[in-house]
């Protein structure tokens, strides 16, 4: 979330405004468009320790520095915790300082990679001057969760109070973990539930082949994708992948129904969270929360909570793909050509859907539990999840030629996936690249890899 959020609307008492609030995301296919988020792991250059909120040469610092290219401050008690930007582009921080574009929605990957590189270019200016440095991992490799600052967003300590209750490892989550997402359109309900069900299926595909988080605290952690298995074990109420997707009947209702069980973290009012951490929004609908006795909530509150739900797959008003750590440039635009190949395009939707359907909730749960370790070694319906992530790919691949999107140089986006054929030829995933590095020309040191994998 970028901003404090605000609180207007009517007063909602029926179940039904938020299924409404759901299809207002319903869209034609040429309406459909792009948006790509992605957070980055700050560092000071000199001695390779995380960067505090305050200070000269603090997040703070950085995000006022920015604002010389035209970001607008937003902020919260006084202190700047996010930067507003064109077309709904925004800049904000994640609670370890992660420091995360949330890209403006696009028509193309052309214009994704223009506006990631634009961005990346305008982070090191002002960090170069402040000693500030960005990491390209999917979690932090050698700090311990003690020694990551946390930013000054009052939800944020409402989560740090209420996560070690539901897992072991959410505080990690907030503070050491870093993904790049994509955000997609559906045209109507039928459209939304097979573009869920493929995006659910093939999440493992997409953390095996952007796995990218093999250290912890400055050693290898047993993990390809770190980041993917602190997913497991942060808050059963509020992640996972969601099997009640695949029942026959499924759609926007039923999700609605699980989200109004998911545990609230918090309402906004009058200028401050109020922590309803673990309470009920359908006690909320009926002006029973114990935390606003007699309050009912607004739509904006229902949007609120939307956010706080973290399965695989999120759903609001569009499709949040969130299985992949965060990587290199060429990656950040990697993930979106390999989802909106295989989404956006009739043919290759039909194609992925029957790669996956014949998926038992049981194979989907093994994937989702196993891959974080093996990458796309791991057993997979008498092979391995490789030939599954090529096939898948492949699909990828005729979706962006059939979507025929070219650049002022004539080059269509199947050019983004490029980065990813030598990963499902070989098996060999980012991760275990770096590994092998550690244990070689790197002799178990990580210096090198603020080197040798920062922006």
């Amino acid at each position: 979330m970028s901003a404090p959020p605000s609180t207007s609307g009517e007063p909602i008492t029926d179940r039904r405004e938020l299924v409404a609030w759901i299809e207002k995301g319903f869209k034609p296919a040429a309406e459909w468009l792009i948006g790509t988020e992605h957070e980055k792991i700050p560092f000071r250059t000199d001695d390779l320790r995380p960067v505090p909120y305050e200070g000269a040469r603090g997040i703070g610092a950085l995000l006022e520095g920015l604002t010389r290219f035209g970001w607008e401050p937003v902020r919260e008690d006084g202190r700047i915790i996010a930067l507003a930007g064109p077309g709904g582009a925004n800049v904000s921080l994640e609670p370890g300082g992660q420091f995360e574009l949330s890209g403006a929605p696009l028509p193309t990957i052309h214009e994704t990679e223009a506006e990631i590189a634009r961005h990346l270019d305008e982070v090191r200016s002002v960090g170069d001057a402040l000693g500030i440095g960005m990491l390209a991992l999917g979690f932090s490799p050698t700090w311990t969760r003690d020694e990551v600052p946390w930013m000054p967003k009052g939800r944020y300590r409402i989560m740090r109070d209420y996560m070690p209750k539901r897992g072991s490892l959410g505080l990690d989550m907030m503070l050491r973990t870093c993904t790049v997402q994509v955000n997609l359109d559906f045209s109507d309900e039928p459209d939304l539930v097979k573009k869920l069900r493929v995006g659910l299926a093939l999440q493992p595909v997409a953390t095996a082949l952007f796995a990218n988080s093999p250290f912890k605290e400055g050693r290898a952690n047993g993990f390809l994708s770190y980041r993917a298995h602190v997913w497991t074990d942060t808050d059963p109420d509020r992640t996972g992948d969601l099997p009640f997707v695949f029942e026959d009947g499924f759609g926007i209702e039923r999700y609605v129904d699980w989200l109004l069980d998911v545990p609230m973290y918090f309402v906004y009012r009058d200028g401050r969270y109020v922590d309803v951490a673990g309470q009920s929004f359908r006690d909320f609908l009926q002006g029973r929360l114990p935390g606003l006795p007699g309050e009912l909530p607004r739509i904006t509150d229902w949007a609120d909570h939307v956010t706080t739900a973290f399965p695989e797959v999120r759903l609001k008003r569009y499709l949040e793909m969130r299985g992949a750590d965060s990587g290199p440039a060429s990656r950040l635009t990697a993930l979106p050509a390999f989802w909106t190949g295989l989404l956006y395009d009739g043919a290759a939707l039909d194609a992925a859907w029957s790669l996956v359907k014949g998926w038992t909730a049981e194979d989907r749960a093994r994937l989702r539990s196993e891959v974080p370790r093996q990458g796309l070694r791991t057993p997979f319906r008498g092979a391995t999840l490789q030939p599954v992530a090529r096939e898948a790919l492949a699909i990828a691949r005729a979706g962006l030629a059939a979507r025929a999107r070219r650049d002022a140089a004539g080059r269509d986006e199947t050019r983004f996936l490029d980065v990813l054929d030598s990963t499902a030829e070989t098996g060999v995933t980012q991760a275990e690249e770096m590994l092998r590095r550690f244990e070689g020309p790197w002799d178990g040191r990580l210096d090198h890899v603020f080197r040798e994998y920062a922006y």
